[in-house]
């Protein structure tokens, strides 16, 4: 975990590696979870017996559900001290490279991309998350992510 005392300090990394997460296991009940949260029920992700005769082999992870998380893997990564809240402005861009079959391990690479002023007092940081695939060559997801810290 890399701690920054305050947004100017985190100014000082942008255009570096930041770290990476631990290794997080996609188990089949996270993606039953997320098609009962979506609603997105595709066999690919939810019947392991069809799925197994499919182009995976086995279930795979939704893409939505690989980008849901971030949160999870960049929180072992960076924080911010001195702040009184960071919340979530959005995406620039999202590419889903591979797909997660079904008890994969993940982690988040975290790479500090920006780091700007906004008008209403903010510093917005943009991010390049790579979600790496142990295992694979390919990442699952690579994305760049937006997030504003208020202090």
């Amino acid at each position: 975990m890399r701690v920054f005392n305050g947004v100017d300090e985190i100014r000082e990394a942008k255009g570096t590696r930041l770290g990476e997460s631990d290794w997080v296991t996609v188990e089949q009940r996270h993606i039953d979870q997320f098609a009962e949260a979506t609603g997105d029920h595709q066999w690919i992700h939810v019947d392991a017996a069809k799925a197994a005769d499919g182009p995976f082999g086995k279930t795979i992870a939704h893409g939505f559900l690989s980008l849901s998380l971030l949160p999870v893997l960049v929180k072992d990564v960076y924080s911010i001290e001195g702040v009184r809240m960071g919340i979530n402005y959005g995406l620039n861009k999202v590419r889903f490279t591979a797909p997660v079959p079904v008890d994969s391990k993940v982690r988040g690479v975290v790479e500090l991309v920006d780091v700007e002023d906004t008008k209403d007092g903010a510093v917005q940081l943009t991010t390049k998350v790579t979600v790496e695939l142990e295992g694979s060559e390919r990442p699952a997801v690579v994305a760049e992510w937006l997030t504003r810290q208020y202090v």
